[in-house]
């Protein structure tokens, strides 16, 4: 096997987007809520399925914390090539803005484990102009 082709055998996208629950919030508290909405798309040549998460979640004073799991939202979905999985998740952080970033932990049909990079992603409050 050709080195092109191992690049293409195992090609996830996974793009973020999110938003700040206002509703859900207490600022009085130092209490931000966000929801980010994920779309992983299986770019590659083989099915694989998402096994576990890991994302590293930075508040806005560069505290950390990481969070490992299986799965998303209860559930270990495969993506066929050209498939598209999506879902919604939340976070909460004691500061108005933070950022995400991560990995999920793939596995394909030949029982092949691979990581599937997830791209840094602000969260942030809308700025509110008075």
């Amino acid at each position: 096997m050709n080195n092109n082709m191992a690049a293409h055998e195992h090609d996830i996208r996974v793009q973020v987007k999110s938003e700040y629950l206002a509703d859900q919030s207490n600022p009085a508290e130092s209490r931000y809520v966000f929801a980010y909405h994920v779309k992983i798309t299986n770019e590659g040549e083989q099915p694989a399925r998402l096994l576990t998460r890991h994302w590293v979640i930075m508040d806005g004073e560069a505290r950390t914390q990481e969070v490992r799991g299986d799965g998303v939202v209860g559930e270990q979905p495969k993506l066929a090539p050209g498939e598209t999985y999506e879902y919604t998740s939340g976070t909460v952080l004691d500061t108005p803005v933070g950022s995400m970033q991560g990995s999920y932990g793939m596995i394909d049909e030949a029982g092949q484990h691979f990581d599937a990079p997830i791209p840094a992603f602000t969260l942030a409050i809308p700025r509110v102009l008075h």
